[in-house]
């Protein structure tokens, strides 16, 4: 239908915005700058959102929340605080024993050993460790997995399989690991366990005011009181603060703002709205002033698939890689 009289619509009818009359429950929904037609569905997160009389109607399922780990100690926990920490230890990423629970209550953890990866201090995440019950699962640098210790009878509960560049653990207990092999770790959790877990990845209470609980339960402001706390071994010396690694490697600092400007680009424009870019883009820059004892690449994409990630999880799927820029062949995804 047109419009008439100057582009104005005959009763019960609204403007389509090219030029056109409709009616108001024929108008579209917006999801991410797209417009969807009624009748249109859509995936967010872990629930289908249909388009209906201009407005979305959304299922409600509870979805596993993502704590993230990637490169030089860059930490998104449960509840969406962010914070950065370089220990070259093994530490506690997430438990449910916790408080007066003790240890024998709990039903898994999973630690995560850093090393040194630069001459400034930097440290990677490079194996992990899950434990389930009386069963032990490891993760070494090389992708090899070993299972240290059977449950009786054989049963095991996780399963193993690979997803894209990915290696993930799906357990029985509600937890779900994915691994690139390298330095980047994701860990989903079931909403059963709201506010009963502990460690790196915060208690996922829904509030990152208090993530910085340290084991003893107290909540603390500073970022490395909190994380030295969660140390597997007491005999590790706690991390200290290091130096600016853009400073400490001035050469590297125009390469490393360069290749991260990425994040900040046109490439990734639609998610920009949904995830705050600038925070990507200085750990990007970060990483690859600090990767200078080779790797260099592998840091800057790690960065980069780490903000892709995040936009995915809002169900923004960009194509950044190129043939150029961090590659993947396609042995990675038979």
């Amino acid at each position: 239908t047109h419009c008439v009289s100057g582009c104005v619509c005959p009763h019960n009818q609204v403007l389509d915005g090219k030029g056109g009359c409709i009616a108001p429950e024929d108008c579209p929904c917006v999801h991410n700058g797209n417009s969807y037609s009624p009748g249109e569905s859509i995936r967010v997160g872990c629930n289908n959102c249909t388009c209906r009389n201009r407005k979305w109607h959304c299922s409600e399922e509870p979805c596993l929340e993502t704590c993230s780990v990637y490169g030089d100690g860059h930490y998104t926990t449960f509840d969406g605080k962010r914070f950065d920490f370089e220990g070259d230890c093994e530490y506690v990423l997430i438990q449910n024993y916790c408080g007066q629970q003790g240890m024998n209550q709990g039903t898994f953890r999973v630690i995560t050993e850093n090393i040194p990866c630069g001459t400034t201090g930097t440290t990677c995440s490079k194996s992990i460790k899950v434990f389930l019950g009386v069963s032990i699962f490891l993760n070494k640098f090389d992708g090899h997995s070993d299972v240290i210790q059977r449950t009786p009878g054989g049963k095991m509960p996780f399963q193993i399989r690979s997803m894209g560049i990915y290696l993930v653990v799906d357990t029985t207990v509600g937890l779900i690991l994915m691994w690139d092999k390298k330095t980047s770790i994701f860990i989903k959790l079931s909403p059963s366990f709201q506010g009963h877990v502990c460690g790196l990845c915060g208690n996922y209470d829904g509030n990152g005011n208090n993530d910085f609980t340290t084991r003893s339960q107290s909540v603390v402001g500073n970022v490395l009181e909190f994380a030295n706390s969660w140390k597997v071994s007491s005999s590790c010396p706690n991390a200290n603060r290091t130096k600016d690694p853009c400073t400490a490697n001035p050469y590297r600092k125009a390469w490393a703002q360069k290749q991260c400007s990425i994040i900040t680009s046109e490439v990734f424009a639609k998610c920009h709205s949904q995830v705050e870019p600038n925070e990507y883009y200085q750990a990007c820059v970060d990483d690859a002033c600090a990767c200078d004892t080779g790797g260099d690449c592998e840091c800057f994409c790690t960065a980069v698939a780490a903000y892709a990630q995040a936009c995915n999880e809002l169900d923004v799927c960009i194509s950044w890689r190129t043939p150029s820029i961090c590659p993947l062949f396609c042995d990675y995804y038979n």
